[in-house]
């Protein structure tokens, strides 16, 4: 069983950097580090759709974010506490929102494209 448990300030003022971590626990073989897994940041402002933000492939290293948020967006690992953690720069209003971490688990097709 995975827990994502995220943590962060609750509120943040405008043009400040926003950083929520998400901790996790029963990863597919219980380190955060398992190729298998991708880790995304997903958020939902009010009175509309989910937004994929971005996501992290902790094995290769490798990021990809959402274009509108390209310039201030950074994903990041810290492996030895297993957490991905999430950071927003320049913050404005249309950045408020419920923000979510979900684990994806890598198909051979994605992990390959």
């Amino acid at each position: 069983q995975v827990q994502l448990v995220p943590s962060g300030p609750g509120a943040a003022k405008p043009r400040v950097t926003l950083t929520l971590t998400c901790a996790v626990s029963g990863d597919c073989s219980g380190n955060i580090s398992s190729g298998c897994c991708y880790w995304n940041w997903i958020r939902q402002c009010p009175r509309k759709g989910l937004e994929r933000m971005g996501y992290i492939i902790i094995v290769y290293g490798g990021t990809s974010y959402a274009t509108s948020l390209q310039s201030r967006i950074t994903i990041m690992v810290d492996s030895s506490k297993n957490q991905v953690s999430l950071q927003l720069r320049s913050l404005t209003a249309a950045d408020t929102a419920t923000y979510y971490c979900a684990r994806e688990i890598a198909t051979q097709s994605k992990a390959g494209s």
